[in-house]
Protein backbone atom coordinates (compact mmCIF):
# COMPACT_ATOMS: atom_id res chain seq x y z
CA UNK A 1 0.00 0.00 0.00
CA UNK A 2 2.76 2.19 0.80
CA UNK A 3 3.80 2.01 -3.04
CA UNK A 4 0.50 2.82 -4.19
CA UNK A 5 -0.33 5.71 -1.55
CA UNK A 6 3.40 7.38 -3.17
CA UNK A 7 2.47 6.41 -6.85
CA UNK A 8 -0.96 7.55 -6.95
CA UNK A 9 -0.29 10.97 -4.67
CA UNK A 10 -0.89 12.87 -7.47
CA UNK A 11 -4.29 12.36 -6.98
CA UNK A 12 -4.69 13.51 -4.28
CA UNK A 13 -4.45 17.05 -2.47
CA UNK A 14 -2.16 15.64 0.12
CA UNK A 15 0.78 13.03 0.54
CA UNK A 16 2.74 11.79 3.28
CA UNK A 17 5.75 13.91 2.70
CA UNK A 18 3.28 17.39 2.71
CA UNK A 19 2.11 15.29 6.13
CA UNK A 20 5.77 15.89 7.35
CA UNK A 21 6.05 19.33 6.22
CA UNK A 22 2.97 20.53 8.12
CA UNK A 23 4.56 18.71 10.53
CA UNK A 24 7.80 20.47 10.86
CA UNK A 25 6.02 23.84 10.09
CA UNK A 26 3.47 24.34 12.76
CA UNK A 27 5.40 22.38 16.10
CA UNK A 28 6.11 25.34 17.35
CA UNK A 29 2.16 26.64 17.51
CA UNK A 30 0.53 23.56 17.81
CA UNK A 31 -0.23 21.26 21.00
CA UNK A 32 1.04 17.83 21.18
CA UNK A 33 -2.25 16.62 22.30
CA UNK A 34 -1.84 13.73 24.87
CA UNK A 35 -3.60 10.03 24.23
CA UNK A 36 -5.65 8.66 27.41
CA UNK A 37 -7.04 5.07 28.41
CA UNK A 38 -9.59 3.94 30.47
CA UNK A 39 -10.23 -0.12 31.90
CA UNK A 40 -13.59 0.31 32.30
CA UNK A 41 -14.06 1.86 28.39
CA UNK A 42 -11.88 -1.01 27.32
CA UNK A 43 -13.70 -3.53 29.03
CA UNK A 44 -17.01 -1.72 27.62
CA UNK A 45 -15.78 -2.51 24.17
CA UNK A 46 -13.64 -5.27 24.76
CA UNK A 47 -10.94 -3.95 22.74
CA UNK A 48 -7.89 -1.69 24.28
CA UNK A 49 -9.28 2.17 23.50
CA UNK A 50 -6.72 5.16 22.82
CA UNK A 51 -8.05 8.17 22.75
CA UNK A 52 -6.17 10.80 21.31
CA UNK A 53 -8.11 13.97 22.59
CA UNK A 54 -7.84 16.83 20.28
CA UNK A 55 -10.22 18.37 22.55
CA UNK A 56 -6.74 19.94 24.35
CA UNK A 57 -5.56 21.21 21.08
CA UNK A 58 -5.40 25.59 20.94
CA UNK A 59 -8.75 26.68 19.77
CA UNK A 60 -10.39 22.81 21.55
CA UNK A 61 -9.96 21.09 18.21
CA UNK A 62 -8.28 19.25 15.85
CA UNK A 63 -8.85 22.09 13.78
CA UNK A 64 -6.02 24.04 14.33
CA UNK A 65 -3.50 21.95 13.11
CA UNK A 66 -4.96 22.73 9.60
CA UNK A 67 -5.81 26.37 9.59
CA UNK A 68 -1.78 27.14 11.51
CA UNK A 69 -0.43 25.22 8.46
CA UNK A 70 -2.82 27.00 5.71
CA UNK A 71 -1.58 30.55 7.56
CA UNK A 72 1.88 29.54 7.69
CA UNK A 73 1.82 28.59 4.28
CA UNK A 74 1.35 31.78 2.89
CA UNK A 75 3.48 34.12 1.43
CA UNK A 76 4.21 37.65 3.44
CA UNK A 77 1.96 39.06 0.39
CA UNK A 78 -0.82 36.68 0.43
CA UNK A 79 -0.92 36.95 4.59
CA UNK A 80 -0.84 41.03 3.91
CA UNK A 81 -4.48 40.50 2.56
CA UNK A 82 -5.62 38.45 5.66
CA UNK A 83 -8.04 35.34 5.55
CA UNK A 84 -11.36 34.30 5.15
CA UNK A 85 -12.94 31.47 5.74
CA UNK A 86 -17.31 30.22 5.68
CA UNK A 87 -17.80 27.93 9.07
CA UNK A 88 -20.43 26.79 11.79
CA UNK A 89 -17.39 26.37 14.49
CA UNK A 90 -14.19 25.01 14.96
CA UNK A 91 -12.50 25.80 12.05
CA UNK A 92 -14.06 29.53 12.41
CA UNK A 93 -11.84 29.74 15.78
CA UNK A 94 -8.90 27.70 14.32
CA UNK A 95 -8.43 30.00 11.71
CA UNK A 96 -9.10 33.29 13.52
CA UNK A 97 -6.35 31.81 16.28
CA UNK A 98 -3.81 30.77 13.55
CA UNK A 99 -4.10 34.42 12.24
CA UNK A 100 -3.86 36.42 15.11
CA UNK A 101 -0.11 34.02 15.83
CA UNK A 102 0.73 35.79 12.38
CA UNK A 103 -0.37 38.73 13.08
CA UNK A 104 -3.19 39.11 9.96
CA UNK A 105 -7.05 39.82 9.66
CA UNK A 106 -9.11 37.06 9.66
CA UNK A 107 -12.72 37.94 8.02
CA UNK A 108 -15.39 34.50 9.06
CA UNK A 109 -18.42 33.86 7.94
CA UNK A 110 -20.77 32.35 10.79
CA UNK A 111 -24.35 31.06 9.88
CA UNK A 112 -26.56 32.41 12.24
CA UNK A 113 -27.56 28.65 14.08
CA UNK A 114 -23.67 28.32 15.57
CA UNK A 115 -23.08 27.52 18.72
CA UNK A 116 -22.58 30.08 20.95
CA UNK A 117 -19.45 28.88 22.41
CA UNK A 118 -17.59 28.67 19.27
CA UNK A 119 -18.93 32.29 18.09
CA UNK A 120 -17.19 33.54 21.56
CA UNK A 121 -14.20 31.93 20.58
CA UNK A 122 -13.60 33.28 17.05
CA UNK A 123 -14.36 36.84 18.81
CA UNK A 124 -11.65 36.15 22.09
CA UNK A 125 -9.22 34.93 19.30
CA UNK A 126 -9.48 38.29 16.97
CA UNK A 127 -11.45 37.06 14.34
CA UNK A 128 -14.12 39.43 12.49
CA UNK A 129 -17.77 37.89 12.51
CA UNK A 130 -19.64 38.34 9.48
CA UNK A 131 -23.08 36.75 9.65
CA UNK A 132 -24.71 34.74 7.22
CA UNK A 133 -28.06 32.64 6.99
CA UNK A 134 -28.11 28.71 8.01
CA UNK A 135 -27.90 27.72 4.32
CA UNK A 136 -24.54 26.89 2.66
CA UNK A 137 -25.85 28.92 -0.22
CA UNK A 138 -25.56 31.80 1.83
CA UNK A 139 -22.40 30.83 3.52
CA UNK A 140 -20.68 30.84 0.32
CA UNK A 141 -22.45 34.03 -1.53
CA UNK A 142 -21.76 35.85 2.12
CA UNK A 143 -18.03 34.49 1.75
CA UNK A 144 -17.52 35.62 -1.85
CA UNK A 145 -18.73 39.32 -1.41
CA UNK A 146 -16.39 39.63 1.41
CA UNK A 147 -13.54 37.92 -0.54
CA UNK A 148 -14.50 40.33 -3.32
CA UNK A 149 -14.62 42.99 -0.58
CA UNK A 150 -11.08 42.54 0.73
CA UNK A 151 -9.16 40.28 -1.44
CA UNK A 152 -8.35 37.81 1.26
CA UNK A 153 -7.23 34.23 0.84
CA UNK A 154 -9.63 32.10 1.22
CA UNK A 155 -9.23 29.08 3.72
CA UNK A 156 -11.75 26.50 3.01
CA UNK A 157 -12.19 24.25 6.23
CA UNK A 158 -11.60 20.97 4.81
CA UNK A 159 -11.22 21.02 1.02
CA UNK A 160 -7.76 22.34 0.70
CA UNK A 161 -4.51 20.55 0.58
CA UNK A 162 -2.78 22.72 3.17
CA UNK A 163 -6.03 22.32 5.70
CA UNK A 164 -5.42 17.90 4.61
CA UNK A 165 -1.63 18.10 5.18
CA UNK A 166 -2.14 19.60 8.59
CA UNK A 167 -4.68 17.14 10.21
CA UNK A 168 -2.70 14.63 9.03
CA UNK A 169 -0.04 15.38 11.29
CA UNK A 170 -2.54 13.61 14.23
CA UNK A 171 -1.64 10.45 13.05
CA UNK A 172 2.39 11.12 12.82
CA UNK A 173 1.64 12.16 16.72
CA UNK A 174 -0.47 8.49 17.57
CA UNK A 175 2.07 6.68 15.65
CA UNK A 176 4.42 7.31 17.97
CA UNK A 177 2.62 7.86 21.12
CA UNK A 178 1.25 4.37 20.57
CA UNK A 179 3.03 2.08 17.96
CA UNK A 180 0.46 -0.38 18.40
CA UNK A 181 -2.54 0.54 17.18
CA UNK A 182 -4.03 -1.18 14.22
CA UNK A 183 -7.45 0.41 13.67
CA UNK A 184 -8.42 4.23 14.23
CA UNK A 185 -11.79 5.67 14.02
CA UNK A 186 -12.33 9.01 12.78
CA UNK A 187 -15.31 11.21 12.76
CA UNK A 188 -16.32 12.54 9.50
CA UNK A 189 -18.12 15.35 7.62
CA UNK A 190 -16.30 17.46 5.26
CA UNK A 191 -13.02 14.69 5.21
CA UNK A 192 -10.23 16.98 5.55
CA UNK A 193 -9.48 15.34 9.52
CA UNK A 194 -9.88 11.47 7.88
CA UNK A 195 -7.79 12.32 4.67
CA UNK A 196 -5.07 13.33 6.25
CA UNK A 197 -5.08 10.71 8.84
CA UNK A 198 -5.58 8.00 6.35
CA UNK A 199 -3.00 9.03 3.85
CA UNK A 200 -0.56 9.25 6.69
CA UNK A 201 -1.10 6.41 8.33
CA UNK A 202 -1.65 4.00 5.09
CA UNK A 203 1.47 5.32 4.03
CA UNK A 204 3.79 4.05 7.06
CA UNK A 205 1.67 1.41 8.26
CA UNK A 206 -0.29 0.00 5.14
CA UNK A 207 -2.33 -2.57 7.60
CA UNK A 208 -3.90 0.16 9.44
CA UNK A 209 -7.64 -0.05 9.43
CA UNK A 210 -9.78 3.31 9.18
CA UNK A 211 -12.92 3.50 9.81
CA UNK A 212 -15.03 6.85 10.04
CA UNK A 213 -18.06 7.30 12.15
CA UNK A 214 -21.10 9.40 11.01
CA UNK A 215 -24.08 10.05 12.83
CA UNK A 216 -27.44 8.78 11.38
CA UNK A 217 -29.02 12.05 10.78
CA UNK A 218 -25.76 13.23 8.34
CA UNK A 219 -24.87 9.96 6.56
CA UNK A 220 -23.92 11.55 3.06
CA UNK A 221 -20.37 10.03 3.68
CA UNK A 222 -21.86 6.54 3.91
CA UNK A 223 -24.31 6.99 1.02
CA UNK A 224 -21.69 8.30 -0.90
CA UNK A 225 -19.47 4.90 -0.36
CA UNK A 226 -21.78 2.64 -1.41
CA UNK A 227 -23.11 4.89 -4.25
CA UNK A 228 -19.27 5.15 -5.20
CA UNK A 229 -19.61 8.94 -6.12
CA UNK A 230 -20.42 11.68 -3.69
CA UNK A 231 -24.06 12.29 -2.66
CA UNK A 232 -25.07 15.13 -1.41
CA UNK A 233 -27.82 15.39 1.61
CA UNK A 234 -30.82 17.85 1.22
CA UNK A 235 -30.67 18.28 4.69
CA UNK A 236 -29.12 17.55 8.38
CA UNK A 237 -30.19 16.43 11.38
CA UNK A 238 -28.13 15.39 14.11
CA UNK A 239 -26.84 17.13 17.52
CA UNK A 240 -23.26 16.65 16.32
CA UNK A 241 -22.76 19.70 15.15
CA UNK A 242 -19.71 19.63 13.30
CA UNK A 243 -20.31 16.86 11.00
CA UNK A 244 -22.72 18.00 9.08
CA UNK A 245 -20.63 19.25 6.07
CA UNK A 246 -20.59 17.27 2.64
CA UNK A 247 -17.50 15.43 1.19
CA UNK A 248 -15.37 17.70 -1.28
CA UNK A 249 -13.40 17.28 -4.36
CA UNK A 250 -10.14 16.68 -2.45
CA UNK A 251 -10.84 15.01 0.50
CA UNK A 252 -13.60 11.96 -1.45
CA UNK A 253 -11.00 10.46 -3.48
CA UNK A 254 -9.34 9.63 -0.17
CA UNK A 255 -12.67 8.74 1.36
CA UNK A 256 -13.33 6.65 -1.67
CA UNK A 257 -9.61 4.84 -1.80
CA UNK A 258 -8.25 4.97 1.45
CA UNK A 259 -11.69 4.58 4.07
CA UNK A 260 -11.47 0.63 4.79
CA UNK A 261 -15.86 1.33 6.32
CA UNK A 262 -18.06 3.92 7.80
CA UNK A 263 -19.62 3.23 10.93
CA UNK A 264 -23.20 5.32 11.48
CA UNK A 265 -24.64 5.60 14.85
CA UNK A 266 -27.81 7.46 16.11
CA UNK A 267 -27.57 10.58 18.22
CA UNK A 268 -28.52 8.67 21.35
CA UNK A 269 -25.54 6.68 21.04
CA UNK A 270 -23.61 10.39 20.55
CA UNK A 271 -25.32 11.35 23.59
CA UNK A 272 -24.33 8.30 25.80
CA UNK A 273 -20.63 8.46 24.50
CA UNK A 274 -20.43 12.18 25.68
CA UNK A 275 -21.57 10.92 29.07
CA UNK A 276 -19.06 8.21 29.04
CA UNK A 277 -16.10 11.13 28.33
CA UNK A 278 -17.38 12.93 30.83
CA UNK A 279 -17.72 10.80 33.37
CA UNK A 280 -15.04 8.05 33.04
CA UNK A 281 -12.28 9.92 31.09
CA UNK A 282 -13.50 13.24 32.85
CA UNK A 283 -13.39 15.00 29.73
CA UNK A 284 -15.81 17.21 28.46
CA UNK A 285 -16.04 16.29 25.12
CA UNK A 286 -18.51 18.42 22.07
CA UNK A 287 -21.12 15.60 20.47
CA UNK A 288 -18.58 15.75 16.94
CA UNK A 289 -15.29 14.36 19.15
CA UNK A 290 -17.61 11.69 21.10
CA UNK A 291 -18.85 9.82 18.25
CA UNK A 292 -15.78 7.85 17.84
CA UNK A 293 -16.32 6.32 20.97
CA UNK A 294 -20.41 5.85 20.34
CA UNK A 295 -19.15 3.87 17.24
CA UNK A 296 -16.65 1.50 18.59
CA UNK A 297 -19.45 0.79 21.46
CA UNK A 298 -22.11 0.78 18.70
CA UNK A 299 -23.87 -3.23 17.36
CA UNK A 300 -23.29 -2.57 14.00
CA UNK A 301 -19.55 -2.68 14.92
CA UNK A 302 -19.71 -4.91 17.52
CA UNK A 303 -21.36 -7.86 15.91
CA UNK A 304 -19.38 -7.12 12.76
CA UNK A 305 -17.03 -10.11 12.25
CA UNK A 306 -15.13 -8.37 9.79
CA UNK A 307 -13.71 -6.06 12.52
CA UNK A 308 -12.70 -8.89 15.35
CA UNK A 309 -8.82 -8.15 14.65
CA UNK A 310 -9.30 -4.85 15.57
CA UNK A 311 -7.84 -5.10 19.03
CA UNK A 312 -5.89 -1.37 19.82
CA UNK A 313 -7.83 0.85 18.61
CA UNK A 314 -7.52 4.63 17.92
CA UNK A 315 -9.68 6.93 18.46
CA UNK A 316 -9.86 10.57 17.73
CA UNK A 317 -11.72 12.64 20.11
CA UNK A 318 -12.17 15.63 17.29
CA UNK A 319 -13.25 18.58 19.66
CA UNK A 320 -14.25 19.88 23.44
CA UNK A 321 -16.14 22.89 22.03
CA UNK A 322 -19.44 21.92 23.77
CA UNK A 323 -21.82 24.35 24.59
CA UNK A 324 -23.05 23.40 28.37
CA UNK A 325 -26.54 24.14 28.04
CA UNK A 326 -26.70 22.11 25.10
CA UNK A 327 -25.14 18.98 26.60
CA UNK A 328 -26.65 18.81 29.95
CA UNK A 329 -29.97 19.04 28.20
CA UNK A 330 -29.09 16.40 25.81
CA UNK A 331 -27.45 14.27 28.72
CA UNK A 332 -30.76 14.75 30.87
CA UNK A 333 -33.49 14.07 28.24
CA UNK A 334 -31.72 12.23 25.73
CA UNK A 335 -32.67 13.53 21.90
Amino acid sequence: MEGKVQATSNVYAADLSSIKAAQDRISSHAHKTPVLSSETLDSLSGRKLYFKCECFQKGGAFKFRGACNAVFSLTDEEASRGVITHSSGNHAAALSLAAKLRGIPAHIVIPKNAPKCKVENVIRYGGQVIWSEATMQSREEVAAKVLKDTGAVLIHPYNDGRIISGQGTIYLELSEQIPQIDTIIVPISGGGLISGVALAAKSINPSVRILAAEPKGADDAAQSKKADTIITLPETKTIADGLRASLGSFTWPVVRDLVDDIIVVEDREIVEAMRLCYEVLKVAVEPSGAIGLAAVLSESFRNNPSWDGCENVGIIVSGGNVDMDVMWKSLNNGV
